[in-house]
Protein backbone atom coordinates (compact mmCIF):
# COMPACT_ATOMS: atom_id res chain seq x y z
CA UNK A 1 0.00 0.00 0.00
CA UNK A 2 1.51 3.32 -1.10
CA UNK A 3 2.10 5.68 1.97
CA UNK A 4 2.11 9.24 2.01
CA UNK A 5 3.39 10.43 5.94
CA UNK A 6 2.96 13.74 7.25
CA UNK A 7 4.41 15.78 9.90
CA UNK A 8 3.06 18.24 12.22
CA UNK A 9 3.13 20.65 9.25
CA UNK A 10 1.36 18.29 6.50
CA UNK A 11 4.76 18.36 4.77
CA UNK A 12 6.16 15.13 3.29
CA UNK A 13 8.75 14.05 6.03
CA UNK A 14 10.79 11.24 4.04
CA UNK A 15 10.20 7.17 4.62
CA UNK A 16 10.67 7.56 8.60
CA UNK A 17 7.67 8.65 10.13
CA UNK A 18 8.85 9.06 13.40
CA UNK A 19 11.89 11.40 12.30
CA UNK A 20 9.63 14.96 13.50
CA UNK A 21 8.63 13.41 17.03
CA UNK A 22 10.50 14.53 20.37
CA UNK A 23 13.46 10.90 20.67
CA UNK A 24 11.86 10.63 23.77
CA UNK A 25 8.84 8.89 22.35
CA UNK A 26 9.89 7.33 19.41
CA UNK A 27 6.45 6.31 18.19
CA UNK A 28 5.66 6.52 14.51
CA UNK A 29 4.07 9.83 13.50
CA UNK A 30 0.60 10.23 12.44
CA UNK A 31 0.61 9.30 8.84
CA UNK A 32 -2.02 9.22 5.68
CA UNK A 33 -2.23 6.21 3.68
CA UNK A 34 -3.58 6.40 0.38
CA UNK A 35 -6.62 4.20 0.01
CA UNK A 36 -8.41 5.21 -3.25
CA UNK A 37 -6.72 2.99 -5.94
CA UNK A 38 -7.19 0.13 -3.80
CA UNK A 39 -10.70 1.11 -2.59
CA UNK A 40 -11.56 1.16 -6.49
CA UNK A 41 -9.59 -2.26 -7.20
CA UNK A 42 -11.59 -4.05 -4.49
CA UNK A 43 -14.93 -2.46 -6.22
CA UNK A 44 -13.38 -3.24 -9.40
CA UNK A 45 -12.84 -6.87 -8.34
CA UNK A 46 -16.39 -7.34 -6.83
CA UNK A 47 -17.70 -5.89 -10.13
CA UNK A 48 -16.53 -8.65 -12.16
CA UNK A 49 -17.74 -11.06 -9.70
CA UNK A 50 -21.32 -9.37 -10.28
CA UNK A 51 -20.54 -9.52 -14.45
CA UNK A 52 -19.63 -12.91 -14.07
CA UNK A 53 -22.71 -13.82 -11.98
CA UNK A 54 -24.90 -12.13 -14.55
CA UNK A 55 -23.38 -14.24 -17.54
CA UNK A 56 -23.89 -17.13 -15.72
CA UNK A 57 -27.65 -16.43 -15.16
CA UNK A 58 -28.00 -14.70 -18.03
CA UNK A 59 -26.65 -18.87 -19.73
CA UNK A 60 -28.79 -20.39 -17.30
CA UNK A 61 -26.97 -20.96 -14.28
CA UNK A 62 -26.73 -24.88 -15.28
CA UNK A 63 -24.68 -24.68 -18.20
CA UNK A 64 -20.52 -24.64 -18.25
CA UNK A 65 -18.37 -22.86 -20.45
CA UNK A 66 -16.82 -24.78 -23.07
CA UNK A 67 -13.59 -24.49 -21.58
CA UNK A 68 -15.00 -25.39 -18.12
CA UNK A 69 -15.94 -28.33 -19.09
CA UNK A 70 -12.89 -29.57 -21.37
CA UNK A 71 -10.80 -28.52 -18.76
CA UNK A 72 -12.43 -30.43 -15.51
CA UNK A 73 -12.17 -33.88 -18.46
CA UNK A 74 -8.46 -33.39 -17.71
CA UNK A 75 -8.59 -33.05 -14.43
CA UNK A 76 -10.91 -35.97 -13.70
CA UNK A 77 -8.65 -38.28 -16.30
CA UNK A 78 -5.75 -37.43 -14.80
CA UNK A 79 -7.22 -38.48 -10.94
CA UNK A 80 -5.07 -40.52 -9.13
CA UNK A 81 -4.37 -41.31 -4.88
CA UNK A 82 -1.43 -39.07 -5.18
CA UNK A 83 -3.36 -36.25 -6.15
CA UNK A 84 -6.54 -36.94 -4.70
CA UNK A 85 -4.93 -37.14 -1.22
CA UNK A 86 -3.68 -33.57 -1.18
CA UNK A 87 -6.83 -31.95 -2.98
CA UNK A 88 -8.90 -33.15 -0.11
CA UNK A 89 -6.42 -31.82 2.53
CA UNK A 90 -7.82 -28.33 1.16
CA UNK A 91 -11.08 -29.42 0.86
CA UNK A 92 -10.56 -29.68 4.80
CA UNK A 93 -8.75 -26.70 5.55
CA UNK A 94 -11.27 -24.26 3.43
CA UNK A 95 -14.46 -25.65 4.50
CA UNK A 96 -15.77 -26.72 7.48
CA UNK A 97 -15.24 -26.00 11.14
CA UNK A 98 -11.77 -26.27 10.05
CA UNK A 99 -11.96 -23.04 8.02
CA UNK A 100 -14.78 -21.27 10.22
CA UNK A 101 -13.17 -22.15 13.80
CA UNK A 102 -9.93 -23.32 13.53
CA UNK A 103 -7.71 -21.36 10.83
CA UNK A 104 -9.08 -18.02 12.01
CA UNK A 105 -8.53 -18.95 15.67
CA UNK A 106 -4.84 -20.03 14.82
CA UNK A 107 -4.23 -16.73 12.59
CA UNK A 108 -5.85 -14.28 15.23
CA UNK A 109 -4.13 -16.52 18.24
CA UNK A 110 -0.89 -15.69 16.36
CA UNK A 111 -1.38 -11.65 15.83
CA UNK A 112 -2.66 -11.35 19.17
CA UNK A 113 0.44 -13.44 20.73
CA UNK A 114 2.72 -11.05 18.62
CA UNK A 115 1.36 -7.93 19.07
CA UNK A 116 -0.88 -7.38 16.26
CA UNK A 117 -4.28 -6.69 17.68
CA UNK A 118 -5.34 -4.78 14.93
CA UNK A 119 -4.30 -6.83 12.43
CA UNK A 120 -6.44 -9.17 14.32
CA UNK A 121 -9.29 -7.14 14.49
CA UNK A 122 -8.85 -6.62 10.37
CA UNK A 123 -8.58 -10.40 8.95
CA UNK A 124 -11.82 -11.01 11.62
CA UNK A 125 -13.79 -8.14 10.13
CA UNK A 126 -12.58 -9.13 6.37
CA UNK A 127 -13.43 -13.08 6.60
CA UNK A 128 -16.85 -12.38 8.16
CA UNK A 129 -17.60 -9.88 5.12
CA UNK A 130 -15.98 -12.43 2.51
CA UNK A 131 -18.36 -15.17 3.59
CA UNK A 132 -21.08 -13.21 4.14
CA UNK A 133 -20.74 -11.52 0.33
CA UNK A 134 -19.90 -15.42 -0.60
CA UNK A 135 -23.12 -16.94 0.29
CA UNK A 136 -25.06 -13.90 -0.70
CA UNK A 137 -24.32 -13.96 -4.44
CA UNK A 138 -24.80 -18.50 -3.98
CA UNK A 139 -28.05 -18.30 -2.58
CA UNK A 140 -28.86 -15.48 -5.80
CA UNK A 141 -27.26 -17.38 -8.68
CA UNK A 142 -27.98 -20.93 -7.55
CA UNK A 143 -25.53 -22.47 -9.59
CA UNK A 144 -25.89 -26.17 -9.48
CA UNK A 145 -22.55 -28.28 -8.83
CA UNK A 146 -20.81 -30.57 -11.47
CA UNK A 147 -22.07 -33.80 -11.86
CA UNK A 148 -18.78 -35.77 -11.37
CA UNK A 149 -17.84 -34.27 -7.84
CA UNK A 150 -15.52 -36.27 -5.06
CA UNK A 151 -16.69 -34.40 -2.07
CA UNK A 152 -20.25 -33.19 -0.53
CA UNK A 153 -20.16 -29.56 -0.43
CA UNK A 154 -22.84 -27.62 0.66
CA UNK A 155 -25.52 -25.57 -1.95
CA UNK A 156 -24.64 -23.08 -4.99
CA UNK A 157 -21.91 -23.68 -6.95
CA UNK A 158 -20.63 -20.06 -8.02
CA UNK A 159 -18.96 -18.10 -6.32
CA UNK A 160 -16.52 -21.18 -4.57
CA UNK A 161 -16.50 -20.48 -1.13
CA UNK A 162 -12.90 -22.40 -0.19
CA UNK A 163 -11.80 -19.87 -3.06
CA UNK A 164 -12.83 -16.61 -1.65
CA UNK A 165 -11.44 -18.31 2.10
CA UNK A 166 -8.19 -18.94 0.68
CA UNK A 167 -8.06 -15.37 -0.83
CA UNK A 168 -8.93 -13.24 2.18
CA UNK A 169 -6.51 -15.26 4.15
CA UNK A 170 -3.48 -14.50 1.69
CA UNK A 171 -4.90 -11.16 0.91
CA UNK A 172 -5.59 -10.07 4.89
CA UNK A 173 -1.93 -11.54 5.90
CA UNK A 174 -0.39 -10.23 3.09
CA UNK A 175 -1.21 -6.40 3.83
CA UNK A 176 -0.81 -7.34 7.80
CA UNK A 177 2.89 -7.99 7.29
CA UNK A 178 4.14 -6.67 3.71
CA UNK A 179 6.38 -9.20 2.74
CA UNK A 180 6.57 -10.12 -0.06
CA UNK A 181 7.46 -13.94 1.06
CA UNK A 182 3.92 -13.60 2.35
CA UNK A 183 1.94 -12.12 -0.73
CA UNK A 184 4.18 -15.25 -2.59
CA UNK A 185 3.00 -17.64 -0.53
CA UNK A 186 -0.48 -16.35 -0.05
CA UNK A 187 -1.02 -16.48 -4.10
CA UNK A 188 0.22 -19.99 -4.23
CA UNK A 189 -2.10 -21.48 -1.81
CA UNK A 190 -5.16 -19.58 -3.30
CA UNK A 191 -4.21 -20.92 -6.52
CA UNK A 192 -3.83 -24.45 -5.40
CA UNK A 193 -6.74 -24.23 -3.43
CA UNK A 194 -8.55 -22.97 -6.70
CA UNK A 195 -7.03 -26.16 -8.65
CA UNK A 196 -8.59 -28.48 -5.84
CA UNK A 197 -11.96 -27.49 -5.96
CA UNK A 198 -11.84 -28.41 -9.71
CA UNK A 199 -10.21 -31.27 -9.73
CA UNK A 200 -12.72 -32.67 -6.95
CA UNK A 201 -15.55 -31.66 -9.06
CA UNK A 202 -16.62 -29.64 -6.77
CA UNK A 203 -16.34 -26.47 -8.77
CA UNK A 204 -16.28 -25.04 -12.30
CA UNK A 205 -13.38 -22.63 -13.13
CA UNK A 206 -15.62 -19.66 -12.79
CA UNK A 207 -16.39 -20.37 -9.47
CA UNK A 208 -12.77 -20.31 -8.14
CA UNK A 209 -12.25 -16.95 -9.99
CA UNK A 210 -15.20 -15.91 -8.66
CA UNK A 211 -14.08 -16.74 -5.24
CA UNK A 212 -11.01 -15.30 -5.52
CA UNK A 213 -12.05 -11.91 -6.42
CA UNK A 214 -14.80 -12.22 -3.89
CA UNK A 215 -11.87 -12.47 -0.87
CA UNK A 216 -9.86 -10.89 -2.57
CA UNK A 217 -11.73 -8.24 -3.30
CA UNK A 218 -13.29 -7.75 0.22
CA UNK A 219 -9.90 -8.14 1.78
CA UNK A 220 -8.74 -4.84 0.49
CA UNK A 221 -11.82 -3.02 0.51
CA UNK A 222 -12.32 -3.41 4.31
CA UNK A 223 -8.70 -2.46 4.65
CA UNK A 224 -9.46 1.00 3.85
CA UNK A 225 -10.90 2.06 7.35
CA UNK A 226 -7.90 0.06 9.57
CA UNK A 227 -5.03 1.58 6.96
CA UNK A 228 -3.53 3.87 9.31
CA UNK A 229 -4.00 1.66 12.18
CA UNK A 230 -2.49 -1.30 10.61
CA UNK A 231 0.48 0.63 9.39
CA UNK A 232 1.37 2.24 12.33
CA UNK A 233 1.20 -1.17 13.94
CA UNK A 234 3.44 -2.83 11.38
CA UNK A 235 6.44 -0.32 12.28
CA UNK A 236 6.17 -1.36 16.30
CA UNK A 237 8.57 -3.87 17.46
CA UNK A 238 6.47 -7.16 17.62
CA UNK A 239 8.26 -9.70 20.44
CA UNK A 240 5.71 -12.10 21.33
CA UNK A 241 3.46 -11.18 24.75
CA UNK A 242 5.89 -13.06 27.53
CA UNK A 243 8.68 -11.01 26.02
CA UNK A 244 8.91 -7.67 27.18
CA UNK A 245 9.64 -5.05 24.63
CA UNK A 246 12.84 -3.24 24.74
CA UNK A 247 12.75 0.11 26.49
CA UNK A 248 13.80 2.10 23.91
CA UNK A 249 11.06 0.51 21.61
CA UNK A 250 8.03 2.84 20.28
CA UNK A 251 5.18 2.75 21.95
CA UNK A 252 1.55 2.03 20.52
Amino acid sequence: MTERVTGSTGDATGPDPASDLPPETGAPAPVRVSRLWWVVSGGAALALVVLLALVIVYRESNKPFGFEVEFMSVLVAARSDLLTVPALVFNALGGGLISTIVVPGVIVAGLLLWRRPWGALYYVAAALASATVTRVIKVIVARPRPEDILVTPDFGSFPSGHSANAAVVATALGIIFLRTWVWVAGAVYTLLMMLSRTYLGAHWVSDTIGGMLVGAGVAVIVWAPFAERLYREHRMPHPPIWVRPPHDAPSA
